[in-house]
């Protein structure tokens, strides 16, 4: 995991009404308000957003649940049929409780709590965590969207260290998405891994994140990875479900069977 000072970041205010903010977010993040950046940490009006500089600079990253892709996904999603549905097991009558371990911009997760899944997300990295947080701040403000909101909660630190010191009751499904070389090749990804990688890099300790979530999970584990990259660890998953750039390599460990009662009571 790359440092993220070794990457020039500063943050600015985009409006005088914002100073205070920035100021709270630049001690939070031990970032400065000034100074020469390769990246700037913008906060406005419409939130949170990243944006490179230089010639050439890719347009900003923000999260956002409301609008964009994630309003289509909302609308026009595919609902239980989802590939990522199937993955993590959702059935009728089954709603598992999810880790996201590597939570990024929230976006799987939101799908899964779309879909009535209670999802707790983990990010590590604290500029994202930041970007994640600012987004998940701003939906629960959202008459349409809060509801969804409700069921997903972020928590900052480092995942393995987190799910080997987990407390109470274990998530029934750990849902993996490490960071890697070769990822989807949208224009919106590459967008986001151009500006994500000098701070995040690669996920070196994916082959433990995997164990520590292969220990901690009561029911499976899922790993999304590119279609043709290995299994991590070269771990061969129990099976796998394919798509056309990716995939999810699913590790069983109890079958998910519904339980009279609420739906996401599972035995």
């Amino acid at each position: 995991m790359a440092d993220q000072t070794k990457a020039i970041i500063r943050i600015e205010a985009l409006a005088p009404e914002f100073s205070d903010a920035a100021c709270a977010l630049a001690d939070e993040l031990h970032l400065p308000l000034a100074g020469e950046s390769e990246f700037v940490l913008q906060l406005g009006a419409d939130g949170l957003q990243l944006q490179e500089l230089g010639v050439g600079a890719a347009g900003p990253v923000r999260v956002d649940f409301v609008d964009g892709a994630l309003a289509h996904r909302r609308q026009q999603g595919g609902g239980n049929g989802q590939m990522i549905a199937k993955a993590v097991g959702i059935q009728p009558g089954i709603r598992p409780l999810i880790l996201d371990a590597t939570a990024g911009l929230g976006r799987d997760a939101f799908v899964l709590a779309q879909l009535g899944c209670a999802v707790t997300l983990i990010e590590r990295q604290p500029l994202i965590g930041a970007l994640l947080a600012d987004g998940l701040r701003r939906a629960r403000l959202d008459a349409e969207v809060g509801p969804i909101m409700a069921r997903m909660q972020l928590l900052s630190g480092d995942a393995i260290e987190l799910m080997t010191a987990w407390s109470g009751d274990p998530p029934q499904v750990i849902y993996l998405d490490p960071m890697f070389p070769h990822r989807d090749k949208s224009s919106l990804v590459k967008k986001e891994m151009r500006l994500f990688r000098p701070l995040v890099g690669d996920d070196d300790d994916a082959p433990e994140l995997l164990k520590a979530a292969l220990a901690l999970a009561s029911h499976r584990v899922v790993v999304k990875r590119p279609r043709k990259a290995p299994a991590i660890a070269g771990q061969a998953p129990g099976y796998v479900l394919e798509g056309k750039s990716s995939r999810f390599d699913i590790y069983p460990k109890k079958a998910l069977k519904p339980k009279p009662g609420p739906l996401a009571t599972i035995e």
